[in-house]
């Protein structure tokens, strides 16, 4: 087990899990001031994406290889770990070994080896209602998975009820966030999870996601706290745990350059946006969503579609992109070296930044997000 870090003065160190484009690791970046010192993408292309933006951070590669007692130790993992066999468009597999999803399990063997301070996972709605089998212990008798709880599609109506979603009725079958947060109540972490909309963020699509955050329960907390960095947002009076005698402001904190734009993106998203006839006449019904967008990532809409005689249009990347509420180039820059498929599959995968900023800070607030 790692030792908790005994320094509060430098910033934290952050690991990266399933990283894809990174659109979680600048949520995270940002919420806690933190830097991601190493990260873990198979896909190749994808990788080489993350490496751009993050080239101080190596890459682990294959998580289901990685020997954990020889990676450097972090404050916070972050990761969305695969979400075919959970997602409702998907061939309904759930979370259980051999699954692509189910290589959450190697996400929580990297918890229990790594012992963070924090951990921020993200995934599909389809958590809420896919099932999941849960690995039995080795050396242990427990009965997580009773033969009468094995679910077929027919039985999802009978998945565990109420909203603990621990798996207290052993005759139902387990969803899968119930397998999830069972599993980091095991490794002793108290976790908390909301779901919401990309919308709600001000996208101008509905994009509904799982955001989970999970503190551990022994740590002896670095920063003063870690909700996320209590002591860099502390506005209180009096004396500051950062040793001087003055309030800080709530964005008072060291942050990645790379993060900076999400700040005006946070500070624009309440803002009242009308549609100009452009608008109007471009996007019709969509104008009001479009306008604002545009408003909140400071950036004009690109064409949304590649025309083709042979193919037909097709989602233009760089639209997409604007979509996940990316600066112009994160993914599409011509330097990365990606086919149009490339981008457009990378982008698909990914997460909107903005919403996942906001689902992080509404978990450390106790608040809904606004």
């Amino acid at each position: 087990m790692h030792d908790t870090p005994s320094t509060d003065d430098r910033p934290l160190k952050i690991g990266s899990l399933f990283s894809g484009y990174g659109g979680l690791d600048l949520a995270v970046e940002h919420a806690t001031g933190g830097h991601t010192v190493w990260f873990s993408e198979l896909n190749e292309p994808v990788a080489h994406v993350f490496a751009h933006h993050w080239p101080d951070a190596p890459n682990l590669g294959d998580i289901t290889a990685i020997r954990w007692n020889e990676v450097e130790p972090v404050d916070v993992l972050c990761g969305g770990f695969p979400c075919q066999d959970v997602s409702t468009v998907g061939k309904g597999a759930g979370l259980a070994p051999g699954t692509r999803s189910g290589l959450w399990s190697y996400m929580a063997t990297a918890i229990e080896a790594l012992q963070p301070e924090l951990v921020v996972i993200e995934n599909v709605r389809g958590l809420l209602s896919a099932t999941a089998t849960r690995p039995q212990r080795q050396g242990t008798d427990d009965d997580r998975n009773p033969d009468d709880a094995t679910p077929a599609p027919a039985t999802l109506r009978n998945l565990e009820p109420g909203d603990r979603l621990l798996g207290d009725e052993p005759a139902r079958p387990l969803r899968a966030l119930g397998a999830v947060l069972g599993d980091l109540a095991d490794l002793r972490y108290d976790a908390q999870w909301i779901g919401l909309p990309a919308s709600l963020a001000g996208a101008p699509h509905h994009r509904f996601r799982i955001f989970i955050t999970a503190h551990r329960q022994d740590a002896v907390p670095h920063a003063a706290g870690l909700r996320l960095l209590t002591r860099r947002r502390d506005t209180g009076t009096g004396p500051s745990t950062s040793r001087h005698n003055r309030a800080e402001p709530s964005d008072h904190r060291p942050r990645p350059p790379r993060t900076d734009w999400l700040t005006g993106q946070v500070e624009r998203t309440g803002d009242a946006v009308r549609p100009r006839g452009e608008h109007l006449r471009r996007w019709g019904r969509y104008a009001d969503a479009i306008a604002r967008w545009e408003h909140i990532t400071a950036r004009t809409t690109p064409a949304p579609a590649i025309l083709n005689e042979a193919r037909g249009p097709r989602p233009a990347p760089g639209f997409v992109e604007w979509l996940m509420g990316l600066p112009n180039g994160w993914v599409t820059d011509p330097a990365h070296d990606l086919t149009a498929n490339q981008q457009n599959t990378a982008l698909g995968n990914g997460v909107l930044p903005l919403q996942a900023l906001l689902a992080v800070q509404s978990l450390d607030r106790g608040t809904e997000p606004r």
